[in-house]
């Protein structure tokens, strides 16, 4: 039998656990019910929406009823931004987010400005993070929202949102943070780092693909959102259509089990990361793209100069299945938009490759990817 490549794309989804395929088992065929039914079989599905709700809330310091259920981060993105612009627009049409965000917020951005909305897009420093005296120059009267990524999905930059949501506070603004990388990796709290929405998803976090969760604050102060989905008033009005319980659990069940391993986990992942890098160290003119410490613990950028980027993920294919970018745009021939906001060339932006490493990524595992990766890249070189 061949044997399957080793897997290194992590931030575009992950595996499913073994462990919460199980607790979402009996959802599909013993407790099947609708959650709104008004029987023993709903009530069960009810209970476990509950509990799985508790859990969600508790990973990130809110409310249970501040969690609301969607399809995924994309979904929960849209709600926020569409919902915040529509809910608030006699306040303002100005919008913030920054330039490396992903296209979930991006594209909406756009869609608001065709409606009459202005939107700032921030630009990053060579590191990738938001200057906070940027942003608080952005800042005006008519602002209503400021949009900030957790944890970018290619370079793996972890944004300080403690002091984003403190300026955000002083100045009256919503903050909203897309946290589908960041959840159950990076500690989160929506009180100390005074957020006000956030963006989640299972399917990076090795639960199952269709879920996610937008945090909606509820109190000091109370966020407003105009609906985008209708039709029977789930979700406290803001997301129509019935409740998929074995999802829900199952995207509890993941974020438990992250939360539960976060510290040793990042240990470990940073211990493998930096194995990597010291691998691919051997190479010259080799460009790290991100800051070096202030990133995901499983997360490695890098740009390799004077190599084709697509000529180097085939000859890596049959060893290791990883990506140049975001899972999402990975059909754009266009250079990736984050790389190109910190300095980079098109040429290193097209010679880039991400490295997402996760909870079953080994040490043999980095040893062969290094080695490979040395190879081709050397091959490359010398027939240029």
């Amino acid at each position: 039998m061949e044997k399957s490549p080793i897997y290194l794309d992590c931030h575009s989804t992950t595996p499913v656990d073994r462990r919460v395929v199980d607790a979402m088992l009996p959802f599909f065929t013993e407790h099947f019910g609708n959650p709104s039914s008004l029987h023993s079989y709903g009530w069960s599905a009810e209970a476990a929406v509950k509990k799985s709700r508790e859990t969600i809330a508790q990973s990130i310091n809110s409310q249970p009823e501040e969690i609301v259920f969607t399809s995924g981060a994309t979904e929960a993105n849209n709600l926020a931004l569409k919902g915040v612009a529509e809910a608030y627009f006699n306040y303002g049409k100005h919008i913030i987010t920054v330039q490396t965000e992903h296209s979930a917020v991006l594209d909406p951005c756009r869609y608001l400005e065709s409606l009459g909305f202005e939107v700032t897009y921030l630009p990053v420093n060579g590191d990738g993070l938001v200057e906070l005296s940027i942003l608080e120059k952005a800042i005006r009267p008519e602002t209503i929202l400021v949009s900030v990524m957790a944890a970018n999905n290619e370079i793996g930059v972890l944004q300080p949102l403690k002091e984003i949501g403190a300026l955000c506070q002083d100045n009256d603004v919503l903050f909203h943070t897309d946290a589908a990388q960041a959840i159950g990796k990076v500690p989160l709290d929506v009180q100390a780092m005074n957020i006000h929405l956030m963006s989640m998803t299972a399917h990076k976090v090795y639960g199952p693909k269709g879920i996610g969760a937008l945090y909606v604050r509820r109190r000091q102060p109370r966020v407003n959102l105009a609906a985008q989905l209708h039709g029977g008033g789930h979700e406290r009005g803001m997301r129509s259509g019935t409740l998929y319980p074995p999802q829900i659990v199952g995207f509890a069940k993941a974020v438990e089990l992250a939360m539960a391993e976060m510290v040793s986990e990042r240990e470990r992942l940073v211990g493998l990361r930096s194995q990597l890098y010291h691998h691919l160290s051997q190479l010259p003119d080799i460009h790290l793209n991100g800051h070096p410490s202030q990133r995901l613990p499983g997360n490695l950028n890098v740009s390799f100069g004077g190599v084709d980027g697509q000529s180097l993920l085939l000859g890596l294919q049959p060893t290791v299945a990883l990506s140049s970018g975001s899972a999402c745009s990975s059909a754009s021939t266009a250079p990736s938009h984050v790389l190109k906001a910190l300095g980079r060339s098109d040429r290193l932006a097209y010679a880039s490759l991400r490295f997402g490493l996760g909870r079953f990524t080994t040490a043999s595992d980095i040893q062969q990817v290094g080695k490979a990766v040395v190879e081709t890249v050397e091959a490359l070189r010398s027939l240029a």
